[in-house]
């Protein structure tokens, strides 16, 4: 019998294009349910990607606070995630959703009785 080999997957080797990595933070947005440590480890991601060297100077930041900020071991504070999403030519944007408590939410017949045409 053979034995099978099994290499770590790191997501930070398929991130090759601006669009690939829009998308994967886009994805792990979606994801966190709320969990700032799991967007920073994915900004991570996309910094080594990029080169954690390079993401750092333009971040105006050192190497090893990036590591520590983006580890998702700790949420880093606003301003860092800012600096690095601008370091790494992403932007963030806003979308308006559903807020808790709309009145779709609180009455999820409303939207199925309003007249369509």
């Amino acid at each position: 019998m053979t034995k099978t080999i099994t290499t770590r997957y790191d997501v930070a080797e398929h991130l090759r294009t601006p669009e690939e990595m829009a998308a994967y933070l886009e994805a792990c947005l979606e994801e966190a349910n709320g969990d700032a440590a799991f967007i920073a480890k994915a900004l991570g991601d996309i910094a080594r990607a990029k080169g954690m060297s390079q993401v750092a100077r333009d971040a105006g930041l050192s190497r090893e606070s990036l590591y520590k900020a983006l580890s998702g071991e700790r949420s880093p504070g606003f301003d860092t995630i800012l600096k690095v999403i601008k370091a790494l030519g992403l932007k963030l944007h806003a979308e308006a959703g559903l807020l808790a408590g709309s009145a779709t939410q609180q009455n999820p017949q409303a939207d199925a009785r309003t007249p369509r045409g």
